[in-house]
């Protein structure tokens, strides 16, 4: 209990820091600073945790407490753009639609029609009940080999990029990539790296492998993804695909990390499947995770 109640602390903390920010350039360091963590570990925690990229709900906070200011009718759009970190009217215009879906000149006629998104404060939610299987691996250095996509950032549904780079698969690739596979997670897997976040726009993307893990050191004309040796943390996922694997990594950042003296470590996020089938009500999957001890920090 003790460690939940340290974690929620630490991450109103870092949303203090948000608040306290919104009109000027936030330090993305220190914000990880006041959560405890990197920067990479808070903010892959947020995102799975709230399902929205840090970036963009910074940008709506903002956009939020700018449509307040234009409702109440305080100073003109320029001077409100510039407060909120944008360089021109045009560009704050278009930030303000995307968000608001009308003008930030149209604000004072249809104040009724801007969007308020509250700031998060997060609570202690005891759900107990769903157990989670996992293991600890620990592993030297292997490369991915297959195709490479960078593709948008999707927290719910099938992403249809990734789902497009599964059916461009040819048998020949398949067969080629299943006799360099020679260390777990054995067979055709897909990884995750690179995860980025657009901090003006909001939007998140990653770069996707679908291939095979692998010492052998050859020569290929695939995409390879170098990946360091260290630590994983390895969770089983059994049911309806997607729902059940998005749920499982979902509840990974936010009840197994904040329980665990380990946080995400740079390297790729791997999905194993172990079949094709995924209409499956009992599709098993593996999500292995790159960590490392934060007892040492």
């Amino acid at each position: 209990m003790k460690d939940g109640i340290n974690f929620i602390e630490k991450m109103n903390a870092a949303l203090d820091y948000i608040e306290n920010h919104l009109e000027d350039d936030i330090d993305y360091t220190e914000l990880a600073r006041e959560a405890g963590c990197t920067e990479y570990h808070f903010s892959r925690m947020f995102s799975f945790i709230t399902g929205q990229n840090l970036s963009l709900y910074i940008r709506r906070r903002r956009l939020s407490n700018a449509a307040i200011e234009l409702a109440a009718d305080k100073p003109g759009i320029l001077d409100i753009a510039v407060k909120y970190g944008y360089s021109s009217v045009d560009a704050f215009s278009r930030a303000f639609k995307d968000v608001h879906e009308i003008l930030p000149s149209q604000v004072k006629k249809n104040p009724s029609t801007v969007k308020v998104y509250p700031r998060i404060i997060f609570n202690l939610s005891i759900t107990g009940g769903q157990e989670m299987k996992y293991r600890i691996v620990e592993k030297e250095s292997f490369r991915i080999v297959g195709i490479k996509k960078h593709v948008d950032l999707i927290f719910h549904g099938v992403n249809p990029e990734i789902a497009a780079m599964w059916e461009s698969l040819t048998p020949e690739q398949i067969a080629r990539w299943k006799k360099l596979a020679n260390t777990d997670p054995e067979g055709i897997i897909s990884a995750s790296t690179n995860f980025s976040e657009d901090r003006m726009t909001g939007k998140g993307s990653l770069d996707h492998y679908i291939g095979a893990a692998t010492t052998s050191w050859i020569e290929t004309d695939d995409s390879c993804l170098e990946v360091q040796a260290g630590l994983w943390a390895v969770f089983e996922s059994i049911g309806k695909f997607p729902d059940t694997l998005q749920s499982i990594w979902g509840r990974i950042y936010s009840e197994w990390f904040p329980a665990v003296p380990y946080e995400v470590a740079p390297g790729p996020e791997i999905l194993w499947n172990e079949q094709a089938d995924t209409s499956d009500p009992d599709f098993r999957s593996e999500i292995w995770i790159p960590i490392r001890s934060t007892s040492k920090r």
